[in-house]
Formats: structure tokens, sequence, C-alpha cells
């Protein structure tokens, strides 16, 4: 295989991220591809395959075999390099931060050497080329790995991000919420989390697709539907967060700490499917 970093896709791609170690949404959205028609080596996962739910190992083993390209979210660098903590950005002692020790705790027990070293190896940049047009394939920032980037982050404050790619745009992952946003003719796109609903009031989650259509970018943001019952009775039995397995049903976050006003007055708000040409 060519340098990883580097990335030439004909036709269409599957874009996702936000696994969190929920096997059975990583399955169906691998299923998805397959369905779509949509070889391995045109799929895209923009990290942190583990986090909130009771299948670490499992997930991780699924996406090695799956031969997709996979890039370093900062759960995999925090894993993988040994770190006492997630890196999520999580504020001290806010209740994300303290959900995060004890699911990050169950993580680090189940993962074992191979599957740290394999996150090691991960990139942490991909720069994609499709349809003439040049994307950096980023975790969180372009400056640091847990950056949040929300569709309502200043248009000002991404095209400084884009700029420092020197790409014509941007996919990112991290924040788990889909969206597109046109930045001065520049492109950020976050297909959002496959692995916990986007605090939308209903337990879809979600991936993207990007295809080159007519010299443009056909971006599509598509709900995935999977078995959460099966997911949410396993971090039961594996004794994790009660509120995380519950909003796998409701689709509502238990917090909403790291959320800025806009996308917090929208919780709870079902979230339509969206196409945007590019």
């Amino acid at each position: 295989m060519n340098d990883p970093s580097m990335v030439t896709i004909d036709g269409p791609a599957l874009i996702f991220g936000g696994n969190y170690s929920n096997l059975e949404a990583t399955r169906a959205v691998l299923a998805e591809a397959r369905r779509l028609g949509i070889a391995a080596d045109n799929v895209v996962c923009t990290g942190d395959v583990i986090a909130y739910c009771a299948d670490p190992l499992a997930t991780v083993e699924v996406m090695r075999r799956s031969g997709v390209r996979v890039l370093m979210g900062n759960c995999e660098e925090s894993i993988g390099f040994g770190s006492a903590e997630c890196g999520c950005g999580f504020e001290k002692g806010r209740l994300c931060d303290l959900h995060a020790a004890e699911w990050y705790g169950f993580a680090r027990q189940m993962l074992d050497a191979d599957a740290r070293a394999w996150m090691r190896d991960l990139p942490r940049r991909l720069e994609l080329s499709i349809g003439g047009r040049h994307l950096a394939v980023i975790h969180g920032g372009a400056r640091h790995i847990d950056e949040y980037i929300f569709a309502s982050t200043s248009q000002q404050a991404m095209r400084e991000e884009i700029d420092l790619t020197q790409c014509d745009g941007v996919v990112g992952g991290h924040c788990g919420l889909p969206f597109t946003e046109i930045v001065d003719s520049c492109l950020w796109h976050n297909p959002g989390a496959i692995g916990m609903p986007a605090n939308d009031g209903t337990s879809r989650t979600w991936y993207s697709t990007i295809s080159p259509i007519r010299g443009r970018l056909n971006i599509e943001h598509h709900a995935l539907k999977y078995d959460f019952a099966v997911t949410a009775r396993k971090m039961r039995q594996a004794g994790l967060s009660e509120r995380y397995a519950l909003a796998l049903q409701d689709g509502l976050w238990p917090s909403c700490d790291v959320l800025p006003p806009v996308e917090r007055a929208q919780r709870g708000k079902p979230l339509a499917s969206r196409r945007v040409e590019w």
C-alpha cells in the first residue's frame, strides 16, 4: 500500500467516526458500505473507535479486519500511548469527565498490547484526493486532536483551521454531531458518530457519503439504524454507565457540557438527512 497519509479515491467514499466501542453499530455501518458497493479502501473512519460502550476489543478487531482506513482519535492516542485519561477535552470535574473515567478504565482493562500497538501506528491525518478536491481528514482540529469544531463554530475559526491544513477543505470528527459547512468556498464536513446518537431524541446514529459528480462533490448525511438494545444490554451487563446505555435508546446525551449554546438548544430535535453539493 502507498503512504497511508496520502489517499486517492475514485468513485464514492463512505465516511464515519466515533464507533465508541459499539460493536453492533460498527458492523451495521460496514454492512452499509457493502450494500452501497463501496470498497474498503474507499471507507474512512475519523477515529475514536473505542469509548462509551462495552466492546472495545471486539470493535477494534472488526475494524482491523475490515480493511477500511482508520485515523487516530484522541482515544486511540491516549490508550495507545498509556495516558491515564481519555484526552477528550472535557472540563475537569464535570459530568462528561466523570463518566469518561469509568469507560476509559474499562477500555484500558479490556484492550491488549496488540490493540494498543495498532492504535499507536494509526495516522493522525489523511490527505484525501477525490473529485479533483484535496481534503484533510483530521480527528478534531488542525492544531489539536481534541479540538471541538461544531456547526456553530465561527466561520473565521473554521477558515483558520482549514488554512493550516493547506487543503481545499476538512473532514473532521470528535464532536459527535453531523454537519457540513461551506466556508469561503472551502469545506468543513463532519459525518457524525455511529456509536452514540446525535443528541436529537432518536436512536439513530450518522455516517456520510462523498461522491464526485460532474466536477462537484455530492455530500450526503445518512442515518444509521442498528440493534441498539443489544448494545445497551451489554453495557448494563458490564456495569457501565446507565445514562449512556439509556442514551442509545432515547437519543439524549447525559450531559451537554461540551456543547455551545446553539447545539445545546437543539437537544432533542430530530435531525434530517441532508445533501450538500460542493
